[in-house]
């Protein structure tokens, strides 16, 4: 069966597998959208297929770099993750925009698998910091513990569906940032961003939907909204496919501000959707129940796009930082 899109308001499943029924999911519906994509940038959009890279990514000799600082952190120095078979080290990298006053409480955003992101956000946040577009804010780039999926490190810090990475960071990432990089962050839940790709992106609205009072703004890109946590939590035997399925359709809405974007061919775009593993109608579903608790939402279908399509990402992500920051006061 062919692949469908967001059109006019709709959102179409995507992929060639059949329903498994009632109570599965958000995905099976075919139907209108609220929110569509209005003055305020909430609701959908579909993208492409062609790309192209978005000037804020080329550095500007007019806008003064940021300096970036770098340390390694030890597992055997935390209480969280202290190895699944090991200890390990992984590395942080800081951003500081060259505009930053000393002293003077920042916001940030922390990136997951961080060392992907730093050549991306650096020019950005250079160009844009010095245009007024964003905030005077500083990024935190932070590696992943290695491996990928269960079983593994970063399986368990991304994909694991409770508090346990948000207070990672913020008991044991946050105050080693201060310290090496100079700078004091904002306690302000709405000057704290986060933001990841594919596992990395769960984990991103997993802190802030887990820990509010730490996290308004929230990236994504392919996020893992399927089910890959390991071990399995009886409380969410889904994994991250239950945000979709309960967890945001029967919560009290938080206040949340998420931009997600997902490929037209991601990760399992043939699989059914019983098998719970299958991106495209996971994020789908995500916008799908943003929208229907009234959520600042903001979600984006890329035709002819892959699982954290790198064209996708230099195309949208200025864009995607100004949406998520928007209404934030730069000074």
């Amino acid at each position: 069966m062919k692949s469908a899109f967001l059109i006019g308001g709709l959102a179409l499943t995507v992929g060639c597998g059949t329903s498994p029924g009632p109570g599965r999911g958000g995905a099976t519906a075919v139907g209108p959208v609220p929110g569509v994509a209005g003055p305020d940038g909430d609701g959908d959009e579909t993208i492409g297929p062609s790309y192209a890279d978005a000037p804020e990514l080329t550095a500007r000799p007019e806008a003064p770099a940021g300096t970036l600082t770098t340390f390694t952190m030890s597992s055997a120095d935390s209480k969280i993750y202290p190895g699944l078979r090991g200890p390990y080290t992984r590395n942080v990298t800081v951003y500081v925009p060259r505009q930053y006053a000393p002293g003077t409480l920042a916001p940030f955003i922390v990136a997951q698998d961080g060392k992907s992101w730093t050549p991306r956000l650096r020019p950005i946040l250079d160009n844009m910091i010095h245009d007024r577009r964003l905030p005077v804010m500083v990024a935190i780039m932070i590696d992943n513990g290695g491996g990928d999926g269960k079983g593994s490190e970063r399986g368990l810090e991304y994909d694991t569906v409770s508090a346990a990475y948000a207070t990672f960071v913020e008991t044991e990432v946050l105050p080693r940032v201060e310290a090496e990089a100079h700078v004091a962050l904002t306690h302000d839940p709405d000057g704290r961003a986060t933001m990841g790709g594919s596992s990395g992106g769960a984990a991103a609205f997993t802190m802030a939907w887990f820990r509010p009072d730490l996290y308004h703004r929230v990236l994504t890109y392919s996020g893992t909204y399927v089910n890959q946590q390991s071990p399995v939590d009886p409380a969410y035997p889904h994994g991250a496919w239950e945000y979709h399925e309960h967890l945001i359709p029967q919560s009290e809405p938080r206040p949340l501000r998420v931009w997600l974007e997902v490929g037209e061919n991601d990760n399992g775009f043939r699989s059914p959707e019983a098998g719970l593993h299958n991106w495209v109608l996971a994020n789908l579903a995500m916008a799908r129940v943003l929208a229907a608790r009234r959520y600042h939402y903001r979600f984006e279908l890329a035709r002819a796009a892959r699982h954290v399509d790198k064209r996708v990402v230099f195309q949208t992500l200025p864009g995607a930082l100004l949406w998520l920051w928007r209404g934030y006061p730069i000074r």
